[in-house]
């Protein structure tokens, strides 16, 4: 019997407030500074993810929550105008949605984030008609939710009981920890990982310290679940399944803004995979979704239908190498 939905996206949804470009170290003192653009745009790991994903032409259902307010209209209304389902996303009766903050400067950024209800997001949030109905289930931002965490190897065991697959993007841990004994619960039930090059070093560093030094991170995470793949920007992005090392080089972009490119990168490579590509072609895909992305600002205004990524991963170069 099929399934209602191709993807259960968990995690966080929020509005960016999109600033910039800003000097290195804006000027305190009260004193007003102008800068050439300020948008209000849809933010979280998550939810950029899951737009990316019904925009590639998936069936996709979120699962969260925000603040019985403003913002969470906002979140809520931009979700739904994206095809995604929101009838998991959860309304917090006391705490407020979280609000991001990015100032841009050239091709870097700073992101401040006030996290709300982030603290509260846990697996009540989480229905099970939702694990058993959706063929992969994704997470994203998981140090920004430690009770969600500490639940989520739980969560994904139930998906994976219900027959689905299972991906989890870290993103950054602002306390710098990587914490293992958090994330080796989760790890157990993961078949997909999907951190940056950044990241994918603090976690070969957590979670391997054995590795030999030449290892690559990929390889030595590679060990611990059966699929890792490293987003490295304009160096592209490579894949390791603990026995090949699979790489793509970068789609060629002039980008306008990066927020959220990895975000769309991962909703492309879980929707090759849905489709059936092979890993070569997943990870051009991919590529070109992340890359396509960067094309306006925010991280969803610009994201590829699938027959645009599918025509841009065509000008990259997979390979793979024992």
């Amino acid at each position: 019997m099929p399934r209602p939905f191709d993807l259960l996206v968990i995690g966080d949804a929020n509005p960016d407030v999109v600033v910039g470009p800003v000097p290195r170290t804006p000027e305190f003192g009260q004193r007003e500074q102008l800068v050439d653009t300020g948008r209000l745009l849809m933010g979280g790991s998550a939810a950029i993810t899951a737009c990316g994903a019904a925009r590639l032409g998936l069936r996709v259902a979120f699962a969260g929550r925000v603040g019985d307010d403003a913002a969470g209209a906002f979140v809520r209304t931009v979700l739904a105008g994206r095809g995604v389902d929101v009838s998991a996303l959860a309304t917090d009766p006391e705490l407020p949605t979280p609000l991001t903050t990015v100032l841009t400067h050239g091709a870097d950024r700073a992101i401040l984030t006030a996290p709300g209800c982030l603290a509260a997001t846990g697996p009540q949030d989480v229905p099970d008609r939702l694990l058993a109905g959706a063929r992969h289930v994704h997470a994203g931002s998981f140090f920004l939710m430690p009770r969600l965490a500490r639940s989520l190897g739980d969560l994904f065991a139930r998906a994976r009981g219900h027959g689905a697959a299972t991906s989890l993007d870290t993103n950054d841990d602002p306390a710098q920890r990587w914490e293992p004994e958090l994330l080796g619960p989760v790890l157990k039930f993961t078949d997909l990982l999907l951190p940056n090059a950044a990241e994918a070093r603090a976690l070969a560093t957590s979670l391997a310290p054995g590795s030999p030094p030449h290892d690559v991170p990929a390889a030595a995470l590679a060990r611990l679940v059966p699929l890792v793949v490293v987003k490295d920007g304009a160096a592209g992005a490579l894949a390791h399944d603990g026995a090949v090392l699979t790489r793509t080089a970068a789609v060629p972009a002039d980008p306008v803004d990066t927020v959220g490119a990895g975000d769309s990168f991962d909703a492309g490579f879980i929707a090759a995979v849905l489709h059936g590509l092979d890993l070569p072609a997943a990870l051009s895909f991919a590529a070109a979704c992340g890359a396509l992305s960067t094309r306006a600002h925010g991280g969803t205004a610009a994201q590829p239908t699938w027959d645009e990524a599918r025509a841009a991963a065509l000008t990259t170069r997979p390979g793979s190498h024992a």
